[in-house]
């Protein structure tokens, strides 16, 4: 006999080799379920083109205008979003966190107040469906109010369906 290799059967793959990608495959899909997801498109950047109808309602009540703020916005932005997945319009998200609690972990701090809506209407019509509500109304009239952020999202199955939301800050 020869001294040599001796013949083993043929080695397949470590386990670690397996556990490593599935490993990371797992990271990579629990991430994507434990983040928030942050719709971007048509209603990413509106604020801008509402700043001049919120200043005319404000100057009505003889109010400074408000200015837009990208913070709020994203509050805003991601309420929308919230909506939309769900169908429907709450100050709720599907993971039962409230108008309060979504400002704080947006890092919003101060006085604060949400307008939302659900509908097949443009940001005019929206306007004038707020003005003609008390409490909405209230919401943008308030003086301790100098900044908003203003989102929508569109329903993903009859696009005409927008979720809007209007955040105002301090």
């Amino acid at each position: 006999m020869t001294a040599g290799k001796i013949p083993t059967r043929q080695e397949s793959p470590s386990l670690r080799s397996w556990l490593k990608p599935a490993g990371l495959a797992f990271l990579v899909g629990l991430a994507a379920c434990t983040t928030v997801s942050r719709p971007t498109g048509a209603g990413a950047g509106v604020s801008s083109s509402a700043t001049g109808t919120l200043a005319a309602i404000r100057a009505s009540s003889g109010l400074a205008p408000l200015v837009p703020d990208a913070q709020l916005e994203q509050a805003a932005l991601q309420q929308a979003g919230y909506m939309a997945q769900r169908k429907r319009m709450s100050h709720t998200t599907g993971r039962g966190k409230d108008f309060a609690s979504r400002v704080k972990d947006n890092g919003i701090t101060g006085a604060a107040a949400e307008n939302i809506a659900e509908g097949r209407f443009d940001q005019q019509k929206l306007f004038d469906i707020w003005v003609h509500s008390p409490r909405h109304r209230a919401n943008m009239l308030d003086p301790r109010f100098t900044r908003f952020g203003l989102a929508y999202v569109r329903d993903g199955r009859d696009g005409a369906v927008r979720y809007w939301s209007l955040v105002l800050g301090k």
